[in-house]
C-alpha cells in the first residue's frame, strides 16, 4: 500500500513536469477514451508558455526529471512505433551528459571493485573526460609485457542503482495503469517496453556484461578486414569498472578530418552499411547505438565502434525474415514478402496473404520510381511496420530496435556519401546470407541439426520412460489411497481454518451489532 502511494507520488510529479513542459502535446487525444481525453485536456492547462515546439518539449521534460528519465528517453528513441517518428528523431539528440563525480570518488570505486590500490593497477589515471547518467570515463595507462598501453576506464556512478530502481518501479506502475486506461495500448506493450528498459539498464550497470558484449562482437568480426572493436582487459574489469583499449581515431561526423587524413568517404559509407548488415544478419548480434559519436575510423582506415551498453540480438527466424523481406523488395516479389510474414507467425493467419501482398506493393512500387540514392531502407522498414499494424502484427521489439538502428546507420553513411545507393550496397550481404543459409548447403546443415536433435531425444527416451513409469505408479497409488498430507500441512490447514472461522464470527458479530443499532435508531 505504502509502495503504491510512493509510486503514485513519483508518477504525479513526472506527469506534472511533462505537462508543464508541454510534452503532453505529443499525445493524440483521438486514441484515448473519453475520460482520459478530458484528463489530457485539463493537464495541458498548466503548460508553460513558450515551451518549445514538437518533441523538443519531451526532451526538456525528461532532462528536468533526471538521469533515469533521460535514459528512458534515449531508449524511446529506439521505439518510433510508440512515440512517433518526429519524437524519436528528436530524442536521438537527447544528451546523456551529467556533471562528473570527483576523481577521488572514482579511485575509491575502482579500488573497491578491483581490490588493489590505484597505483598498483595503473601507471596513470586521469580526471574524468566524459560523464553520463550511469558511468564516466577516465583515460589511463597500464603495464603490459609489450610496454605501457593506453586504456579507457569506465566507472559506474555511485548510488546509481538505487536511483534507477526507484524510478523503474514507478515507470512499471505507470505502464500498467496506461494499459488499463487505453486498451489499444496493449499492442504497443508498454509494460514490456519498461521491462526492456530495465534489462538494458541492468546490462549497462554491470560492466562485466558490456565487456562480454565487446568480446562477443570482437569474436564475430575477427576476420572482417574493415571493422574492429576494442579489446577488454578482463583483469581490470568488474561489475563497476570496465577497462578496454583506448581508441585513437577520427569520429565519423568529422568530415573535414576524414578528408584531411586522406580516407575514402565513399568506401567508408559502404563499410558502415555492410558491417551493420553483417552483424545483424550473419551474426544476429549488433551494436544498437551506432551514432557518429560511437564510430571512428582508425589510422589503418578501419571502422571502429565503442560504447556497447545497448546491443541488439536477432534469432535465426528474425534474421531470415529480415534478409528475405529486403531481397523481396529489391526483386519486387511482394507475394514472397507477404508469405515470409505469415510463415514467421508475425501476421495472424485469419488475414489474406494476397491482401497483405497488395498492401506491401503500395510500399514497394513508389520506391522503384526513384533514383537508387533517394531510396531509404530505414524508411521502407518504417512504412512496413505501419502497414503490418493494420494487419494486427504485434510489435516486435527486436525488429523495431533493428529498424531504428538502421535509421541511424543510414544517416551516418549518407553523411559520408550523400549519393549512397543503399540497395546496391546491401544486396551482396543479403544475397550471400540467403544463398548460404537457405540454399542447398544451408538445407543440408538444417537437416543435420534436426537429425542431431532427434538423436538427442532418442538417447533420452529410456530415462523419460523410467520417469513416466514412476509417475504413473504414484498416480495409481494416489487413486487407491487418496492424497497423503504431511502432518505440518494438516496443522497449517487447521490453523488457516481456525483463522477463517474467527474472522467469520467477528464479521457476523459486526453485522449483528450494525442491525441492532439501525433497529434502535429506527425506534
Amino acid at each position: 500500500m505504502i509502495g503504491s502511494l510512493v509510486h503514485l507520488s513519483r508518477n504525479l510529479r513526472a506527469g506534472f513536469v511533462l505537462a508543464r513542459e508541454g510534452a503532453l502535446a505529443l499525445i493524440d487525444p483521438n486514441v484515448l477514451p473519453p475520460a482520459a481525453r478530458l484528463g489530457l485536456r485539463l493537464a495541458r492547462l498548466i503548460e508553460r508558455r513558450q515551451a518549445g515546439d514538437g518533441a523538443a518539449r519531451l526532451s526538456a521534460a525528461l532532462t528536468r526529471l533526471g538521469p533515469s528519465y533521460v535514459k528512458f528517453g534515449q531508449f524511446l528513441a529506439t521505439r518510433p512505433d510508440i512515440v512517433g517518428a518526429a519524437a524519436a528523431h528528436d530524442l536521438e539528440r537527447l544528451q546523456d551528459r551529467m556533471p562528473p563525480f570527483p576523481r577521488k570518488e572514482a579511485v575509491r570505486m575502482v579500488e573497491l571493485a578491483l581490490g588493489r590500490p590505484i597505483d598498483e593497477l595503473f601507471l596513470e589515471f586521469s580526471e574524468p573526460i566524459a560523464a553520463a547518467s550511469i558511468a564516466q570515463v577516465h583515460k589511463a595507462v597500464i603495464r603490459t609485457p609489450e610496454g605501457p598501453l593506453t586504456v579507457a576506464v569506465k566507472v559506474v556512478r555511485p548510488g546509481v542503482r538505487e536511483g534507477f530502481a526507484r524510478d523503474l518501479q514507478a515507470m512499471r506502475a505507470a505502464a500498467r495503469l496506461f494499459e488499463r486506461l487505453v486498451p489499444d495500448a496493449k499492442r504497443l506493450k508498454p509494460v514490456e517496453v519498461v521491462e526492456a528498459l530495465a534489462r538494458s539498464v541492468s546490462v549497462e550497470m554491470d560492466l562485466r556484461l558490456e565487456a562480454a558484449a565487446v568480446s562477443e562482437l570482437g569474436e564475430n568480426t575477427k576476420d572482417d578486414p574493415d571493422f574492429r572493436v576494442p579489446k577488454p582487459e578482463w583483469d581490470l574489469t568488474a561489475r563497476d569498472v570496465l577497462t578496454i583499449t583506448w581508441i585513437d581515431g577520427i569520429r565519423l561526423n568529422d568530415i573535414a578530418g576524414i578528408e584531411a587524413a586522406g580516407f575514402d568517404r565513399v568506401a567508408l559509407a559502404r563499410t558502415v552499411i555492410q558491417s551493420f548488415l553483417r552483424h545483424a544478419i550473419r551474426d544476429g548480434f549488433f551494436h544498437a547505438d551506432m551514432h557518429p559519436g560511437n564510430l571512428f575510423v582508425d589510422p589503418q582506415g578501419r571502422l571502429v565502434a565503442v560504447d556497447f551498453g545497448i546491443m541488439g540480438r536477432l534469432g535465426m527466424k528474425e534474421r531470415r525474415f529480415l534478409a528475405e523481406i529486403l531481397l523481396g523488395f529489391i526483386r519486387r516479389d511482394y507475394l514472397r514478402v507477404a508469405r515470409v510474414h505469415f510463415e514467421a507467425g508475425y501476421v495472424p493467419p485469419h488475414h489474406s496473404v494476397q491482401d497483405f501482398a497488395q498492401a506491401l506493393r503500395a510500399i514497394g512500387e513508389p520506391i522503384h520510381d526513384r533514383r537508387a540514392d533517394e531510396i531509404s531502407m530505414a524508411k521502407l522498414l518504417s512504412l512496413l511496420f505501419e502497414i503490418t499494424a493494420l494487419f494486427d502484427m504485434a510489435t516486435r521489439i527486436e525488429l523495431v530496435m533493428l529498424q531504428k538502428t538502421m535509421v541511424v546507420v543510414e544517416g551516418v553513411a549518407r553523411n559520408l556519401d550523400p549519393r549512397l545507393d543503399m540497395w546496391t550496397t546491401s544486396e551482396p550481404v543479403v544475397r550471400d546470407w540467403i544463398e548460404r543459409h537457405l540454399g542447398p548447403i544451408g538445407r543440408i546443415e538444417e537437416a543435420g541439426n534436426g537429425l542431431a536433435t532427434l538423436v538427442g531425444v532418442a538417447s533420452d527416451l529410456p530415462d523419460m520412460a523410467l520417469r513416466g513409469k514412476l509417475l504413473l505408479g504414484r498416480l495409481e497409488e494416489m487413486a487407491d489411497k487418496g492424497l497423503p498430507l504431511h502432518q505440518e500441512s494438516v496443522s497449517a490447514i487447521g490453523r488457516a481454518e481456525a483463522r477463517g472461522n474467527r474472522w467469520s464470527t467477528a464479521a457476523l458479530w459486526i453485522i449483528a451489532l450494525s442491525l441492532m443499532i439501525l433497529a434502535i435508531r429506527g425506534f
